[in-house]
């Protein structure tokens, strides 16, 4: 069912509805309280349209890169990207778009008006950005189009000057992204304190802290391997009123951290652990599908062709290599709520 705010789907053991304004999502199966395990088609694409990086400064890329990125690199073209984006079926409801540098790719607001206009399906685009090169004519741009942007955050001064000037266009759904490792831990504290001093961060939404894999050929960061020092980063948040979140490849770490917390049911109703090939997918800048984007590259994963495909469901979604990995990472959970990665070691130890 489409309205003009929200989207439902309504079946017997999947249901749906989407605000595409506030991005609140929920999905329960034949009772309220029932989870469904997968969707028929996923729910969100996160779908790479450059590869082209030159990092935060305009210079250098970022030697953490997981995908070893440079200002050297492709570019998905608008024709590409509708052809990808009338595949994936009509159960989409938003999509996370991969790009490095603002400019790299010259369609990218051709790309980002589609979702919004097109006689086929209305999706909320959304897109992380590194701060660099933010224009008044880009922020102008990103809020007239963006149901949440995100930037990461790599310099104070960059990131925080990057998220007022979306904030003061009016947008709610601004984010920072924080890589959590080794290396930055001590900065994660010092960006929560920031959110409560700093006048620029005064309309954030939220800070959502990115768990470090073990990927990338030039990657030198270390992942977090303390649960302490991981459960004290959750008790200062929560002490601290701070609006935060993490991704999806640490939900299981998390509700073990906060386990004994009174708001717990509050927590684990918010918490989705990993999601892919169960309710989302990832496309890269050639049209091919990979569980995650971490997931490409790694020996013995191969990717699906999307932008071949002639029946999406029948060719990527319950493709055999798909289902491979689906069913391994099913298999890594005793309850839907700890699915863990079956690729990469996120363990820590106490």
């Amino acid at each position: 069912m489409e309205f003009k705010r929200f989207k439902a789907v309504k079946s017997d053991a999947y249901n749906y509805t989407f605000d595409r304004v506030t991005g609140e999502f929920v999905r329960w199966g034949r009772t309220l309280e029932d989870d469904p395990s997968m969707a028929p088609l996923p729910e969100i694409a996160d779908i790479e349209i450059s590869t082209i990086c030159n990092g935060p400064t305009g210079k250098k890329p970022c030697s953490w890169c997981y995908k070893s990125n440079t200002g050297v690199g492709r570019n998905m073209d608008f024709e590409t990207f509708k052809k990808i984006f009338h595949k994936l079926g009509k159960n989409l409801t938003q999509i996370a778009f991969g790009i490095g540098d603002i400019s790299a790719n010259p369609d990218f607001y051709s790309i980002m008006e589609y979702c919004r206009n097109n006689d086929y399906n209305y999706v909320v685009p959304n897109v992380t950005i590194n701060g660099y090169d933010l224009t008044d004519e880009h922020a102008d741009r990103l809020a007239a189009l963006c149901g949440a942007v995100a930037v990461s955050h790599y310099g104070s001064e960059l990131c925080y000057d990057a998220v007022k000037k979306l904030t003061d266009r009016g947008m709610t759904q601004v984010n920072i992204h924080k890589l959590l490792c080794r290396e930055t831990y001590e900065s994660c504290f010092q960006l929560m304190n920031d959110i409560g001093t700093d006048p620029r961060l005064a309309k954030l939404n939220a800070v959502v802290f990115l768990f470090m894999k073990p990927k990338g050929d030039r990657n030198v960061f270390h992942k977090l391997d303390s649960f302490k020092d991981y459960r004290r980063l959750i008790d200062y948040a929560l002490e601290h009123n701070i609006r935060f979140g993490f991704d999806s490849c640490t939900a299981p770490a998390f509700l073990e951290a906060v386990k004994d917390h009174p708001n717990y049911k509050m927590f684990e109703s918010l918490s989705e652990p990993c999601e892919s090939d169960l309710f989302s997918i990832y496309i890269n800048v050639d049209g091919k599908a990979f569980h995650c984007s971490f997931t490409e590259d790694e020996e013995g994963w191969r990717g699906v062709d999307v932008l071949g495909c002639e029946d999406f469901a029948r060719d990527v979604w319950y493709a055999e290599e798909t289902c491979r990995f689906r069913n391994k990472l099913l298999g890594t959970a005793e309850s839907k709520r700890c699915r863990s990665c079956p690729i990469f070691d996120l363990s820590m130890k106490e």
